[in-house]
């Protein structure tokens, strides 16, 4: 396996880009620096949550006797109703009501970062080269530290755009994210139909 190529894919499985607007829209609220220790967090934990179900994830979804397919079409039904809710915002913002004004794990860590896709992904890279675990542990590693710098820049530049231009951003985002959560939910119902 080469680890260059790996780190590629897991990258636009990752998909930072089309992540950056929720980081955004939920970080919008709180201090620059706030922002930057939610991100590290956020992204520690989804590799933490990666790492784990690399090592266990197949064994976790035999032994609940859970396909692939079901982790897909729950993924993209909870990312759906988060791109409704960017698109339509309540009073309690994307999220609703979030201890201390800010998102913990849930969607930043799981599932924009550590997503179906991105296990998916891993399982299917750890079971075409069960030989080269270290090497697809090298390429998580390197896809993940992209990640990072991405996201972080992204939360940086979020004090020189404007409040209209940040709802503008967050509407636009749910829009995409909930054309994309239709595609996740369409892709794991056609693999339930054709394996």
């Amino acid at each position: 396996m080469d680890v260059l190529a790996g780190a590629i894919l897991l990258f636009l499985v990752m998909d930072p880009v089309g992540n950056v607007p929720i980081f955004i829209s939920l970080l919008k609220d709180l201090p620059a620096k706030r922002r930057r220790l939610v991100v590290l967090r956020e992204l520690f934990i989804a590799l933490v949550v990666l790492v784990v179900f690399w090592a266990i994830g197949p064994w976790v979804l035999d032994l609940l006797h859970l396909r692939q397919e079901s982790v897909s079409i729950a993924g993209g039904i909870v990312l759906f109703l988060i791109g409704l809710r960017m698109i339509f915002p309540s009073a309690e913002g994307i999220m609703g009501e979030t201890p201390d004004g800010e998102p913990f794990i849930v969607p930043l860590a799981i599932p924009c970062v550590a997503g179906p896709s991105s296990m998916a992904t891993l399982m299917l890279l750890g079971a075409s080269h069960p030989q080269s675990q270290l090497l697809l542990l090298g390429a998580l590693g390197l896809a993940w530290s992209a990640n990072l710098v991405i996201v972080l820049s992204a939360v940086v530049l979020m004090r020189y755009l404007g409040k209209r231009t940040l709802i503008a951003l967050e509407r636009l985002m749910g829009m995409l994210l909930v054309t994309l959560s239709v595609q996740m939910f369409l892709d794991g119902v056609g693999r339930y139909l054709n394996p």
